[in-house]
């Protein structure tokens, strides 16, 4: 049996320009740069993969290996993470 992994929280692009917060209510919201909510939607947690699904039907996945949140071609941290702030250097 595999549990879930717990993605709740802010999770952020490097160079702090995509933020991604994922809501315990299996809800997200992504802002990017300036533009905030640029992208909301639901996602669901299956082991260590994330499935998303925009509110326009728009569908992306995501997974987390190493603490890193793979989500297509992104990488983004845990805003709080030591992991976050090594990067950002």
């Amino acid at each position: 049996m595999t549990s879930d992994i717990d993605v709740v929280g802010m999770w952020v692009t490097a160079d702090g320009h995509i933020r991604q917060e994922l809501r315990a209510d299996g809800r997200y919201d992504e802002a990017r740069g300036e533009r905030r909510s640029a992208y909301t939607g639901r996602y669901t947690v299956t082991g260590n993969h994330l499935d998303y699904v925009d509110d326009t039907g728009f569908t992306a996945t995501g997974d987390i290996r190493d603490g890193v949140l793979h989500h297509e071609h992104l990488a983004l941290y845990r805003e709080s993470a030591a992991d976050h702030r090594q990067a950002r250097r």
